[in-house]
């Protein structure tokens, strides 16, 4: 399943280029497909929930302290 921030995105982007075009019908097009995108991902949490990648998991608290200190 696609995150909310993707959808968002791809919606924008879509936005985007419909607004370059001088094209109306592709522009009408597009526009109607970020909708559809848009209406996607509005009932989507804010956060996309997905596994995390293992050097971006939580730091918990370890024995050994935090190497870097700042002053």
């Amino acid at each position: 399943m696609l995150g909310k921030t993707y959808l968002t995105k791809q919606a924008s982007l879509l936005v985007k280029f419909a607004k370059t075009t001088s094209d109306s019908e592709l522009s009408a097009k597009l526009m109607s497909k970020a909708a559809d995108l848009k209406s996607q991902a509005d009932p989507m949490p804010d956060r996309d929930q997905g596994p995390k990648a293992p050097d971006v998991a939580e730091q918990g608290s370890s024995s050994q302290g935090n190497p870097i200190t700042r002053s």
